[in-house]
């Protein structure tokens, strides 16, 4: 727990102070968000705030990944199973990582082109193909100490479901699945100040929680399996509840800079990263289905858009005023601040019953 702790509070330090850097090097580079003339015109009043802040958040969760290391290096070995970094760790922060890389190459290119198209649709999917594939392969054939994978060839709910079984090739295509999904999910969710960083903050707050569980109940501490009835088969769960800690902490600390009236934007270096981190987690504790419920607000405002789509093609008609559904009740005349706050409560609740589902699951199971 201390390490977990130290990551959290590391992270959420340099955030908060390293944001502001952010801001004054961002300004002076002028990538400034360049707005869409079809969207809602109060937006036109947001022009020229910088972009890219992802970057900020990013750096500051790698960094304390570090420090939480440190200070797991000051527990005797014998408190602790797992001390040296991981694979869990290599694709977890490679998805955050390099799923932001995607994402700054399609915000660098809006601030240089100064319109909003930046990377194309398909050289950002092949890009997060790329990612999603490369990792997945990582996580699904670099086996551990106790055999474990960092992701499993079954499909999950709140663990294996032991009859889907899908095997590595399949397991990886639903690894770019889960991580293109939810990166794309965050991106579509980012628009409002502070909408996306307060959504995900819930979001790696559980998985945290979710991870240090997994932690306490672990088949590979073997001292605890020998005793219990029951245990998680999954790798690294200590590393999964750090990581997951250490970018809410960061997030926590962006969000003081991206709060309505936002001073910078996460852009889609930051909400890339934050979903392929997001799914990364999905998969590392055994919860893809359960992530849908967890991460409940991205999978409504992704389904508003694909349900806009469907229904302009085939009917020439819009079900909302417009999409994303946080534009919908713009245009229907709530304040912005009114929407970001409701919204979260929307993703606290979807949040919270993810949790309660995750630990009906464990009562049953030991019951």
């Amino acid at each position: 727990m201390r390490a977990v702790i130290v990551a959290a509070a590391v992270a959420f330090i340099i955030s908060l102070f390293g944001t502001p850097v952010a801001i004054r090097v961002f300004t002076a580079l002028k990538a400034g968000q360049p707005i869409r003339s079809v969207g809602p015109a109060s937006h036109q009043g947001k022009k020229g705030t910088p972009t890219m802040g992802g970057v900020a958040f990013i750096v500051a969760t790698v960094l304390a990944y570090v420090a939480g290391h440190i200070a797991l290096t000051t527990l005797p070995t014998e408190q602790i199973a797992q001390v040296q970094p991981t694979m869990t760790a290599l694709v977890l922060l490679g998805l955050f990582v390099f799923c932001g890389a995607v994402g700054f190459l399609d915000d660098f290119l809006k601030v240089r082109k100064r319109n909003s198209s930046g990377l194309s649709a398909k050289g950002k999917l092949l890009g997060q193909i790329l990612v999603g594939g490369g990792l997945g392969v990582a996580a699904l054939y670099v086996p551990s100490t106790n055999l474990q994978t960092v992701a499993s060839e079954h499909i999950s709910f709140i663990r294996d479901i032991s009859f889907l079984d899908v095997g590595k090739v399949g397991s990886v295509l639903v690894f770019v699945f889960v991580i293109m999904s939810m990166s794309n999910g965050v991106n579509l969710t980012d628009g409002l100040d502070g909408l996306a960083t307060g959504a995900s903050i819930l979001v790696l707050g559980a998985y945290s929680l979710i991870g240090f569980w997994q932690y306490r109940h672990w088949c590979g501490d073997d001292t605890y399996a020998k005793t219990a009835s029951y245990c998680y088969e999954v790798r690294d769960p200590l590393e999964v509840a750090l990581i997951a800690a250490a970018a809410a902490g960061a997030c926590v600390g962006f969000l003081w800079w991206n709060t309505s009236p936002a001073r910078i934007f996460m852009g889609d270096t930051g909400a890339l990263g934050l979903g392929g981190l997001i799914g990364g987690l999905a998969m590392a504790t055994r919860t893809t289905l359960l992530s849908i419920i967890i991460g409940g607000l991205f999978v409504i405002i992704t389904m508003s858009v694909v349900i806009q789509i469907i229904s302009f093609k085939t009917t020439g008609k819009r079900v909302f005023r417009m999409s994303p559904l946080q534009h919908h009740f713009e245009l229907a005349g709530w304040s912005e601040v009114n929407i970001v706050v409701r919204f979260w409560i929307v993703a606290g609740i979807c949040t919270a019953i993810g949790l309660g589902l995750f630990y009906s699951d464990f009562l049953a199971v030991m019951g």
